[in-house]
């Protein structure tokens, strides 16, 4: 899926999601959830870094 379907989806600006991508951008906990349905992951899928 790419940046501008999934801000279409998840009703934001293509913008911000490669802003939530590069790291310079924390979205919110609402936003987080759209972006994990619109994935079909889980938040931990989505950002958690494993070390």
């Amino acid at each position: 899926m790419s940046q501008g379907e999934l801000a279409k989806v998840v009703g934001v600006a293509r913008q911000t999601i490669n802003m939530v991508e590069s790291g310079e951008y924390n979205p919110t906990l609402s936003l987080c959830i759209k972006i994990c349905t619109a994935l079909g992951c889980t938040l931990n899928d989505l950002f958690w870094e494993e070390s």
